[in-house]
């Protein structure tokens, strides 16, 4: 079977990173969390008080970020900024706080999708995001878009900082969903909206493992490589 592009676009909390990391390990293909990976500019922006409306404290702190991923023991990928494993830190509500003002800076995009692509490059990937099926990857053969009440997006990414020990009440979780989807929505770069040829999915009734299996399904179809006599 050939080797095809999977974009998983959506809003936060929707299981995209999940199911994408599912998708990858059920095919055996690469998983690239690009959200992970502008969680991982906007520490670093943090931590230097870099400010963000600068181009050139902006472009400057670019130039000294370097993101990669590695898959630990347990085979679940983790994000590198510097060489220091930041996967626990770039998931805190303080990082949630910031990461879609971050996300809307051009010159952050343009850096970041120059390295999802060339991570992409040999396709045989699963990539999470925003705009990886309209801006990174326009021509992935499959993309899904997940969306999901908000109410349950925002009981999930609880349960999810609850795991991290950080108690933060929902009306506070809420209330940083809709801003991000706003900011996300009509932002001036690479907004997030679900792709002409994307495929929708709504996850607020089905379990991650439902939505891993619909994935797969949809994948396989298109990784299969016609015959002669139907091409």
């Amino acid at each position: 079977m050939k080797k095809i592009i999977i974009a998983i676009d959506g809003y936060s909390a929707c299981g995209k990173s999940t199911t994408a990391r599912e998708v990858a390990r059920e095919l055996s293909y690469r998983y690239i969390d690009s959200g992970a990976m502008y969680r991982a500019v906007t520490l670093y922006f943090l931590d230097h008080h870099v400010a963000l409306t600068n181009p050139k404290e902006v472009n400057r702190a670019l130039q000294a970020i370097r993101i990669s991923f590695v898959v630990n023991s347990k085979g679940i990928t983790e994000t590198f900024l510097n060489g220091l494993n930041v996967e626990r830190e770039i998931r805190q509500m303080a990082v949630s706080e910031y990461v879609s003002q971050v996300s809307a800076i051009r010159e952050v995009r343009i850096a970041m999708v120059e390295q999802q692509r060339r991570l992409g490059k040999d396709r045989g990937v699963v990539m999470d995001g925003r705009d990886i099926g309209t801006v990174v990857f326009p021509e992935a053969e499959l993309k899904i878009f997940l969306t999901a009440d908000l109410l349950v997006r925002a009981f999930r990414r609880q349960k999810e900082l609850l795991n991290r020990d950080e108690l933060i009440d929902i009306d506070t979780i809420i209330d940083n969903l809709k801003k991000r989807d706003e900011i996300d929505s009509n932002r001036k770069e690479s907004p997030l909206r679900k792709a002409p040829d994307a495929l929708g999915i709504d996850t607020t009734h089905i379990s991650i493992d439902e939505q891993v299996d619909e994935v797969i399904r949809m994948a396989l179809t298109k990784m299969i490589i016609p015959s002669k006599s139907q091409a």
